[in-house]
């Protein structure tokens, strides 16, 4: 099986930019093993075919931890104004032109760190939904919410995870 990683970006006190948080603890319900708690950051479980990591913001020294993976997904919230649906978009490793200011880092440049640095990158993705709700508070909006299941999925898909709840006697 490919190592795979999802990384979630988000402030999960800012209502609809906590989705990856969400999608994360959904994920991990899905493949039986413990959400993450609210103050953790998945690096202290690192290790399986499917880890999944937790950050507020892009930072560069994900690439590092990038390095090691087959597959990396990144989810995140987008504005509505760039669609009201799910979107997922193929990265490769290439800088983009942002600002040295650590929100400002894109997935795909935290990729291309990881091909310099590294000399590898995984193959990654971008998983975003559009967030409606961007006030303090720590739930969703129902528009994301709803959205949860189908990232999940799609997620899922793409890395190639068989699920404890796939299977005939529902172990992983």
């Amino acid at each position: 099986m490919l190592k795979t990683i999802l990384v979630a970006v988000g402030n999960p006190y800012r209502r609809d930019d906590g989705v990856g948080r969400q999608i994360v603890n959904a994920v991990l319900r899905r493949v039986g093993r413990a959400e993450l708690g609210p103050f953790d950051d998945g690096y202290d479980d690192l290790g399986h075919d499917l880890d999944c990591v937790v950050l507020q913001q892009m930072v560069p020294e994900l690439a590092e931890t990038l390095a090691d993976y087959d597959r990396a997904a990144f989810v995140d919230a987008h504005v509505p104004h760039l669609g009201a649906q799910i979107r997922e978009e193929r990265l490769k490793p290439e800088f983009e032109n942002a600002h040295l200011v650590s929100h400002q880092f894109k997935p795909s440049s935290i990729l291309a760190l990881a091909l310099q640095l590294y000399g590898r990158a995984p193959e990654s993705i971008l998983v975003s939904l559009p967030g409606y709700d961007f006030d303090f508070g720590e739930e969703l909006s129902p528009q994301v919410a709803a959205m949860v299941p189908g990232a999940v999925e799609r997620i899922l898909r793409w890395a190639g995870v068989a699920c404890a709840d796939d299977t005939a006697g529902g172990s992983a």
